[in-house]
């Protein structure tokens, strides 16, 4: 029988939150891990799908092409899925994504290269991973979501830290398993085993792992009593018409100025770190990997104290103690790597840990407020889209790094750039509400009225504060 919209919904059962966290947890590793292979795992073989003769910098181009078009495919997909999600359930979408991306990336893992049918190689290459950055747009547009809304209010920081945490794993187990690979499959050359072949393997594990995922999902899984309660019914307006007009649109506003700071600040140490330990650092390739391995395990225990923090504090004031801190503390912490200061491998390695910890944590918490600062119609719309669309700004960094450079020497320009993130992370936090007392679950009535007083906030609620609850009141105690 189908729940009516006005039925509240039941009051999520451990087994569930769990196998839903679970769900989120492994299926954004996988996602993780697609998202990295070609940047880790093809890079040594880049050369199977480039013509002979290729100069560095348009072999360059065409590999940036390639993660390009993974970046670009994620914000259609939040658009496609979130859409999906929001209209026909969040369970049948991740499985949906889950599947696709799977097939996609097998698919890339029995491309033909250069020599056999020239640049249509490359040509299939890019456009697969076009596809592939569509479909995994979906899953945590879905997947998250329909976790946190299956976790108790007091275990929403905790939970959602956890399920961010499949980032850097995924991180390390690309970068160890393509490390183990190289040391076994000679590269180098054209002809070499790995450039032929060797790098099919992270491809082909991949692609696997995504399918059997969205077979154990399936098996596993239930669908979110928070949307069933909410169910669309016939009339009602499209969710991404919903999301960019009225209040809905100031809260986007607010979360696009919170996500661009992070993303800015983060590119820094995806993107420009790694060359910075090589150059200024004076690391080897197998040191450098080895250093930002430590760094990004060291990342899962930090996202659990900072879901946890966020759970005790409030997600708001964590993220005006941490923008300050980026904007302050992690331009220092750069500028010792990038100065060369910096005489022994454990010195460089616990600021490398520390620089990290310091700007990339903030995601373990971003994650769970913006599911939310949006209410159940919108959720996976807003949650896919703001946190996708705000990589746009930050992705011409190379551009703003360049002009930079009259200013000041190139190496010290990410300075500026994670100095701005923190300061774009403060602002955000400062105009936007707490929502770490917010119903997920609530029914249609009480929806409406978080709504109203979340997306309608551009100047936040005070510390401590639940929405709906009248000034000089405390809230009330989280139930389970």
């Amino acid at each position: 029988m189908t729940t009516s919209r006005t039925d509240h919904p039941r009051t999520p059962s451990s087994s569930g939150a769990k196998k839903a966290t679970l769900g989120a947890q492994v299926g954004l590793f996988i996602d993780m891990f697609d998202v990295y292979l070609p940047i880790i795992a093809l890079a040594p073989a880049a050369m199977y799908f480039q013509p002979e003769g290729l100069s560095e910098g348009e072999g360059r181009l065409l590999t940036s092409a390639v993660f390009a078009a993974t970046l670009l495919g994620r914000p259609l997909g939040a658009l496609i899925f979130g859409h999906i999600s929001d209209r026909r359930g969040r369970r049948r979408t991740t499985i949906l994504s889950l599947v696709g991306f799977g097939l996609c990336t097998l698919a890339i893992g029995f491309l033909p290269g250069h020599q056999a049918v020239g640049m249509l190689g490359i040509i299939l290459l890019i456009v697969l991973r076009f596809l592939d950055g569509i479909f995994l747009g979906g899953q945590y547009t879905a997947a998250t979501p329909l976790a946190l809304e299956h976790s108790p209010k007091s275990r929403r920081g905790f939970n959602g830290a956890l399920i961010m945490t499949g980032f850097p794993l995924a991180y390390c187990a690309i970068a160890l398993l393509t490390f183990g690979l190289l040391l076994v499959i000679p590269s180098g050359t054209l002809e070499s085993p790995y450039t032929q072949w060797g790098w099919r393997i992270p491809f082909v594990i991949g692609g696997a792992m995504a399918l059997a995922w969205a077979f154990w999902y399936s098996r596993h899984v239930e669908e979110s009593d928070a949307w069933i309660a909410n169910k669309p019914q016939e009339g009602d307006s499209s969710p991404v018409a919903e999301l960019f007009r009225g209040d809905n649109l100031r809260g986007f506003l607010q979360v696009f100025v919170l996500m661009s700071g992070i993303w800015l600040a983060f590119n820094m140490i995806g993107a420009i770190l790694p060359t910075t330990l090589r150059a200024q650092g004076g690391l080897s390739d197998t040191r450098a990997t080895m250093v930002l391995v430590i760094a990004y395990a060291t990342l899962v225990p930090a996202y659990l104290v900072a879901g946890s923090l966020g759970q005790r504090f409030g997600r708001r004031r964590f993220f005006l103690v941490q923008g300050p801190l980026t904007a302050v503390l992690a331009p220092f912490l750069y500028w010792l790597i990038a100065s060369g200061r910096l005489d022994s491998l454990a010195a460089i390695t616990l600021t490398t840990v520390a620089l990290v910890v310091v700007v990339v944590s903030v995601y373990s918490v971003a994650s769970t407020y913006i599911i939310e600062r949006f209410h159940v119609g919108v959720r996976s719309s807003g949650y896919g889209l703001g946190y996708t669309t705000a990589v746009i700004l930050p992705a011409f960094y190379a551009t703003y790094l360049a002009g930079l450079e009259s200013w000041i020497p190139y190496e010290f320009t990410p300075l500026v750039l994670i100095s701005l993130g923190g300061l774009l992370v403060l602002v955000g936090a400062a105009i936007g509400p707490e929502t770490k007392h917010v119903d997920l679950g609530a029914t249609h009535s009480a929806r409406q009225d978080d709504a109203k007083l979340l997306a309608g906030s551009m100047v936040g609620l005070p510390y401590g504060e639940e929405p709906g609850t009248p000034r000089g009141r405390s809230a009330p105690q989280d139930r389970p």
